[in-house]
């Protein structure tokens, strides 16, 4: 190998790290940003302590004797 590709070798090899770190910058960003929503819709639905409950129940009717 002589000295001219020796040192093309070299130039190519950071320039390919560079893309890999930015892409797994991207991606790292992206998974942030899903687990930071995620947990902000879970916190919005939690119920709120203390708050009314509302019960529905039918009555059924008594039996009545004829006058």
């Amino acid at each position: 190998m002589s000295d001219l590709d020796a040192r093309v070798a070299r130039r190519r090899t950071p320039r390919g790290r560079r893309w890999l770190k930015v892409l797994g910058a991207i991606v790292a960003a992206v998974v942030i940003f899903a687990l930071g929503l995620a947990l902000g819709l879970a916190l919005e639905d939690r119920p709120v302590p203390g708050g009314t409950e509302t019960s529905i129940r039918t009555l059924e009717p008594l039996p009545q004797q004829e006058p």
